[in-house]
């Protein structure tokens, strides 16, 4: 019998291989041979090798050990795996001992009533205390730039990250199973204080990443926004006139939208089955969509908002991250080019947004989109929002 190309070596042959300098494929494939056997005597050697070195090797002896994980000793042992230096062991283990420890009870493709189409004015975290566990299908968001803009104001960057941390692990919280987290950052420049001292340019992508995966969020693909040339502040002006080493720096034109989803024992597929036939098919992305993960949109401008997304942006996001019906949120609504988007592609939205004039701005875009038949929108202060969150579950 043979797997892969490779023999079903006798057990004393395996143990040949793994002792061997052969390649990690051959000893890969000669520990899964162990495991196959399915033995209750091959107990010992599998445990043994779940702690070589090579994950890979780790990985096939979990795998034969799993088999006996009704035998007690057995079970304890896989239980300590469960804090596997490697983060690939350690959720195999998880999904396969713990994966039914907390399965949501909740409908997948229903959302709170009071919650849709429904714009929030307010801090965003007081009004995050008030939604349910799993109400929201997709965010898309942008936070507020650090120190960039007259709206954000923070007195350290790392106050400025504290702040979105504390947010979107929120945001998690309030996330269905498995489903996604669409967030667009930038590098932030912020002007040197006077002529003998520096500019500073702060990662805030890059930043984030670490504290949204501490957080549960699965890491999924880095998606570029790239902007025409023209629409980028000029910062290679001075190099392109003395051209001197060590002053080159490049126009900025890209921002980076960024993928998460929910971690989840469950695969898509699990989410695809949550939606009637008729609603995938409604569902479908039948017209263009970018290929590649960088995505050309110019920016576009707003008499209110300052940095506002580009309604295309919002439709890609929307139509590939969401089914028609789900409820999309944005934490940092801004003039509410999400909200719009959403009732263009038949989803409900979900806002907040804290300024006062960009609330208006809201009201103005999500009317006009607003159709015949369309669930009406709502403009409420945190105090009600918290009152309504409440009369739903007494």
């Amino acid at each position: 019998m043979t797997r892969l190309g490779y023999p079903d070596f006798p057990v004393h042959k395996s143990i040949e291989v793994l002792e061997s300098d052969a390649s990690t494929a051959e000893k890969r494939e000669a520990m899964s041979s162990i495991g196959r056997k399915r033995d209750p005597n091959l107990k010992t050697i599998l445990i043994k090798y779940s702690g070589h070195e090579n994950p890979e090797i780790v990985m096939q002896a979990i795998r034969g050990l799993l088999v006996f994980r009704k035998d007690q000793a057995v079970l304890t042992y896989l239980n300590q795996l469960r804090n596997h230096p490697n983060d690939m062991i350690r959720d195999v283990v998880r999904q396969e001992l713990h994966a039914n420890d907390d399965v949501p009870e909740d409908a997948h493709p229903d959302s709170p009533y009071f919650m849709k189409n429904t714009v929030v004015h307010g801090d965003v975290l007081q009004t995050l205390s008030d939604v349910p566990d799993r109400s929201i299908h997709l965010t898309f968001t942008s936070p507020p730039y650090y120190n960039a803009r007259e709206y954000s104001k923070y007195r350290s960057y790392e106050e400025y990250l504290d702040f979105l941390d504390s947010v979107f692990e929120e945001v998690h919280r309030v996330t269905k199973e498995g489903r996604f987290f669409v967030l667009n950052t930038s590098p932030v420049i912020v002007p040197r204080a006077g002529r003998k001292y520096s500019s500073r340019r702060y990662p805030v992508p890059f930043d984030i990443h670490a504290r949204l995966s501490d957080k549960g969020w699965e890491f999924i693909d880095d998606i570029i926004w790239a902007k025409p040339e023209k629409s980028a502040k000029n910062r290679v002006a001075g190099f392109e006139m003395h051209r001197k080493p060590l002053t080159y720096k490049a126009n900025a034109r890209t921002e980076y939208v960024m993928v998460y989803r929910k971690k989840s024992f469950k695969l898509i597929d699990w989410n695809l089955k949550q939606y009637s036939q008729d609603v995938a098919h409604q569902s479908r992305v039948e017209s263009d969509f970018e290929r590649s993960n960088i995505w050309h949109i110019p920016p576009v401008s707003d008499r209110v908002h300052s940095a506002v997304f580009p309604l295309r942006l919002c439709d890609q996001v929307v139509r590939l991250y969401s089914f028609v019906g789900d409820l999309v949120f944005d934490p940092f609504a801004g003039s509410g080019t999400l909200g719009k988007s959403a009732l263009n592609h038949e989803r409900y939205f979900f806002m907040t947004e804290i300024k006062h004039e960009y609330v208006a701005r809201i009201q103005q875009n999500v009317g006009s989109a607003i159709q015949n038949g369309q669930h009406p929108v709502r403009i409420l202060n945190t105090s009600d929002f918290a009152c309504e969150a409440a009369d739903q579950w007494q």
